[in-house]
């Protein structure tokens, strides 16, 4: 079912100095865009210097809560699997992925939130 962390998602309220603290310690900037087309809400990808994991800064001060981004087999059975089990809360059903797949987001019972990546 899941097979590996892809990433983790943190909030920051000033990404400029959590770039800068994060590449004091070694990570890497590799990407770097906004969340919404407004270009309010920032997003950047520090890639770990070994491996293929990331740590993903946002800015959305809505979002304040750790996602970990979960690579799974397949989306759209775990969903099926898990959407009737008791404290899983679905803050985004399956959706197509722009870059191939499918995505969606739970709230798993002990209200850690996890975005599920996969085809």
């Amino acid at each position: 079912m899941w097979k590996k962390i892809e990433c983790v998602a943190i909030y920051s309220e000033d990404i400029d100095q959590s770039i800068e603290f994060y590449t004091a310690l070694g990570l890497i900037k590799a990407w770097d865009t906004f969340q919404d087309s407004e270009q309010r809400f920032r997003i950047v990808g520090m890639s770990f210097p070994e491996g293929d994991s990331q740590l993903v800064l946002k800015s959305n001060p809505d979002l304040k809560f750790i996602e970990t981004e979960i690579m799974v087999e397949d989306v759209c059975t775990l969903y099926e699997k898990l959407k009737e089990v008791n404290g899983v809360n679905w803050i985004r059903p399956p959706f197509s992925n722009p870059l191939g797949g499918h995505v969606a987001v739970m709230e798993a019972p002990d209200r850690n939130v996890f975005v599920l990546v996969g085809k």
